[in-house]
């Protein structure tokens, strides 16, 4: 999973998540933390977000809300004064995790959350795909399959 492009393998789940999940309805207004000046204007962030998320779990293993807010943050903006590190909105991160732990891609345990066996299939199985389709365009990426 590792080797692959992670734009990629986020645009492949991203589609996979758009039949299962649905959106909050606040999802169309909401900012992405204090560093944002507006709502994103892509309309499919939500999934695209809940595929980062995914991708973010496997990675970097049992994971807080907090930390993930921190990975989705930014530089905000005070007018004059220096600019000051910012975590993103944890209302987004937390209800996301929530949908894709009714979903069984994701568990809770003491140390944070974590990917179900399901959810790492999934991303290996797709990760997979995207090597297989990249080494039939570059034969150097064979080594990797």
């Amino acid at each position: 999973m590792k080797e692959v492009p992670p734009d990629l393998l986020i645009k492949r789940i991203s589609e996979m998540l758009r039949e299962k999940v649905e959106p909050p309805p606040w999802a169309r207004w909401v900012k992405t933390g204090p560093q944002a000046e507006k709502a994103p204007d892509d309309p499919d962030w939500w999934y695209t977000r809940l595929a980062s998320l995914l991708r973010k779990l496997y990675v970097m293993g049992p994971i807080g809300v907090s930390r993930l807010a921190a990975e989705y943050g930014g530089k905000r903006d005070r007018g004059s004064a220096r600019y000051h590190a910012v975590k993103g909105s944890r209302a987004i991160v937390r209800k996301g995790l929530q949908q894709l732990e009714g979903l069984g891609l994701v568990k809770r345990t003491p140390e944070g959350r974590v990917l179900t066996p399901e959810g790492r299939s999934l991303l290996d199985r797709e990760a997979k795909k995207i090597l297989e389709e990249l080494a039939k365009e570059r034969p150097e990426l064979q080594k990797y399959l």
